[in-house]
């Protein structure tokens, strides 16, 4: 397991309360590197305003990798969702997603995340459920096409209304019938929504859709300034055999170079605690 930092790239304004780090999209990449992160998670609202070239050589000039691209900025900064209430912004929702598989492709990233991007069901006036299930089974079609998967995130009651736990995030992927579509699983939300965390990464991990997992404490400040047992997670991800970036993002304070900071340092001693990942120690 590596550690990876959500970040905004240079067309996000104003930058999403979850993105961390600060200066220009260099000088974060460039205080990731020296915080002892492997890779950076791309918040990005506008693709057709990034440099996919220029953005993939500074990450890779920093020693990093693309872990995913994250959708959140296009709710927060854009005001989309998939299922917004306005025909037209739902359309316009679903081509910035498939203009994000694009740029994933582009910039090497596996991933792109849809957590609150999805929006409300109880905005649509049929059946909402059927409607997301039809959007993601187009959704998973492009990024078949581009060698990309997406995530569902599990998000908390008071966030959503549809996906609150890793179960019904399943359930979903089951109906969507796709291959490229797996499970992102935030700390914070399984706090609130999960009786068992760690029941809950045994379950996604048995199904095979346990591919990206966010940090953030029980008040979604930074690991280990809330109550959330992150050394057991750790350890159930372990024992799933979980490999892949332990992403962070959370609140950034009290700022967003400190958020990052103690991000790094507590999740590096947590990890070489359990023997994870030696690298980190």
């Amino acid at each position: 397991m590596r550690l990876a930092v959500v970040i905004p790239t240079p067309d996000v304004a104003p930058a999403p309360p979850v993105a961390l780090l600060s200066g220009g999209f260099a000088e974060r990449l460039g205080k990731a590197s020296d915080m002892g992160y492997a890779g950076v998670e791309l918040m990005v609202m506008d693709p057709a305003q990034v440099d996919a070239a220029g953005v993939r050589r500074m990450i890779a000039d920093a020693g990093l990798e693309v872990a995913a691209i994250a959708s959140g900025a296009l709710t927060f900064a854009a005001k989309l969702t998939l299922l917004h209430q306005d025909a037209s912004v739902r359309r316009r929702a679903l081509d910035r997603l498939r203009r994000l598989i694009e740029l994933a492709a582009q910039v090497g990233a596996p991933l792109v995340t849809i957590g609150s991007f999805r929006g409300w069901l109880r905005n649509q006036p049929g059946d909402g459920a059927a409607y997301l299930r039809s959007t993601l089974q187009e959704a998973c079609a492009w990024a078949g096409e581009h060698s990309v998967r997406l995530v569902i995130e599990p998000l908390n009651r008071y966030e959503a209304d549809a996906v609150l736990t890793a179960q019904e995030g399943l359930a979903l992927i089951a109906q969507v019938g796709s291959p490229h579509l797996g499970l992102l699983l935030d700390t914070f939300h399984l706090n609130i929504e999960e009786a068992d965390p760690a029941a809950a990464v045994r379950l996604a991990a048995e199904a095979g859709r346990l591919w990206h997992i966010h940090l953030g404490d029980s008040n979604r400040l930074p690991p280990g300034q809330g109550h959330f047992h992150f050394a057991a997670f750790v350890q159930a991800l372990h024992q799933a055999g979980y490999n892949g970036y332990l992403s962070a993002e959370l609140l950034a304070k009290p700022d967003a170079d400190s958020a990052a900071r103690l991000t790094a340092s507590y999740m590096q001693a947590v990890l070489a605690a359990s023997s994870v990942s030696p690298a980190l120690s």
